[in-house]
């Protein structure tokens, strides 16, 4: 009896021999880290402390966002502690800006402390920590808005820049710099030039309307390059030479490619050979969101790179998102797809009641209530995964997942006293994730992991898990991120 061939193929295609013999089980997820390959340095991830950010009247209406004002001593040790110490987020990099109402007119005396006294209160306590850990911080202050004495419409909230005074503008930006390094003696590296000023919708298309979301003016790109030129000289005769200028920061990575803020510099060469680094807020939002609409790219970033190879670029502003898992997105997104340095989330502690008709980012580590009490919010603990396992110093490593709902970040020691890490989130609200991960580039055998979760898993201890033939094995159960640290 004859067999015909298609039934032959079909029988042997159906056979178990024959399909384990072609194929292997896959019931994990294949991925790997290689420490040994670093796409760039990290000089870390860091903290923002906001005190004044809307009131158009400080004189009547003093603001204070942070809410340092509130707390006693006892409870602003331990935020201070939660956020610089050796057990809590060590952060390498802080944020603070500058706001309008540090001179009264050109020819005023200076105000530095009377709307930004909590500020540097926690600036102070944060290095002095950091300092007893034998840690390094590196501070960058950001104009949020100029005065309204700087602007063509001469009043608070104004557009446009009157170019008469951008000289006195500029002195402006330099006294507050001079008084951070000279007098607090806070260790101040960069001079960030706007907030968000690519963005001119925020104002009537004339100019002419007193309106904002909070402090800022619009800086065309030529704008941004001639305080490039101009302003070092009036940084040196100040005595800052080591403090560099940025850009400015565009609302995020698309923006600063897609609106033509990288291609202005990349025209000016003397504008871009005088930056510090690269900086830009790194919001992320979908295409559901319009003109907000705003991808992790590297676009702009890739172009000045290319011009200047190796050149620094730092998020200096991001979402905490709902405080769950997906605030990774932002952290990841940043690192992996913008190709970034440094990551400083939007205020990291936060007294609600006093931004006006409520914070579109409210996300934060820490919540200030009006009786003086305050909560660690659970975006403390995402971030904590993040902060503590890329301290300044490391290289971003290269991973790889084959599953886009895990993806994995990793920071090499690169000489550093600091540990091997890599973290691995699940950002599936539906499925464990299991993972087979072949760990590449170290001599560690072991890892010491932690988890953050729902409910009350904030930071737990998961003890030490023992690699298996150079692979990870390792299920994150869902909402959850992991950070593994390496160990002898």
């Amino acid at each position: 009896m004859k067999i015909k061939l298609t039934t032959l193929f079909i029988a042997l295609l159906f056979n178990p021999v024959f399909l384990f013999a072609q194929y292997k089980l896959i019931n994990k997820i294949p991925s790997e880290v290689d420490f040994s390959k670093h796409l760039r340095d990290w000089d870390g991830f860091g903290f923002n402390y906001v005190e004044t950010a809307q009131t158009s009247v400080y004189a009547a209406e003093p603001q204070e966002y942070g809410g340092f004002s509130l707390l006693d001593e006892k409870e602003k040790s331990e935020i201070i502690d939660l956020v610089f110490g050796e057990d809590g987020l060590k952060v390498s990099l802080l944020k603070m800006f500058l706001d309008p109402w540090h001179q009264a007119s050109p020819d005023a005396e200076f105000k530095h402390e009377w709307s930004a006294k909590y500020m540097l209160e926690f600036a102070e306590k944060g290095f002095a920590t950091t300092t007893s850990r034998e840690g390094d911080l590196t501070i960058i202050t950001t104009l949020y808005g100029p005065p309204a004495w700087a602007t063509q419409q001469k009043f608070f909230g104004g557009r446009d820049l009157d170019p008469e005074m951008k000289e006195a503008l500029a002195a402006y930006m330099i006294d507050w710099a001079r008084f951070l390094k000279k007098e607090k003696k806070l260790p101040l590296k960069y001079l960030s030039l706007h907030n968000e000023g690519e963005d001119w919708e925020r104002w009537p298309q004339d100019g002419s309307g007193e309106g904002f979301f909070d402090y800022n003016m619009f800086w065309p790109h030529e704008q941004v390059n001639d305080f490039l030129k101009f302003m070092p000289a009036m940084m040196k005769e100040a005595g800052l030479e080591d403090v560099y200028l940025t850009n400015g920061e565009p609302s995020n990575w698309f923006r600063f490619s897609a609106w033509g803020c990288a291609a202005g510099l990349l025209d000016d060469k003397e504008a871009l050979n005088n930056m510090g680094i690269i900086t830009s807020h790194g919001f992320y939002g979908d295409l559901s969101m319009q003109r907000w609409y705003g991808n992790h790219n590297s676009s702009g970033i890739d172009m000045l790179r290319e011009a200047r190879p190796g050149m620094h670029a730092w998020v200096t502003s991001t979402s905490w998102g709902k405080m769950d898992v997906m605030f990774m997105r932002e952290i990841y997104g940043n690192i992996y797809n913008s190709k970034v340095n440094a990551i400083i989330p939007w205020a990291g502690i936060q007294r609600p009641a006093k931004w006006e008709g409520g914070d579109p980012n409210p996300g934060n580590a820490f919540r200030v209530n009006e009786d003086g009490t305050y909560q660690v919010q659970k975006g403390y603990y995402f971030y904590k995964q993040a902060s503590r396992a890329g301290q300044a110093g490391m290289a971003v490593a290269r991973t790889y997942c084959m599953d886009s709902q895990v993806p994995v970040i990793a920071f090499a020691s690169n000489s550093t006293n600091h540990p091997d890490a890599l973290i691995i989130s699940n950002w599936s609200s539906k499925w464990d994730k299991g993972v087979h991960m072949k760990i590449k580039g170290t001599n560690a055998t072991k890892f010491h992991a932690y988890r953050t979760g729902s409910g009350e898993e904030n930071y737990k201890d998961l003890g030490v898990i023992e690699l298996e033939d150079g692979y990870l094995n390792y299920k994150a159960p869902i909402g959850t991120v992991t950070t593994f640290f390496a160990e002898d």
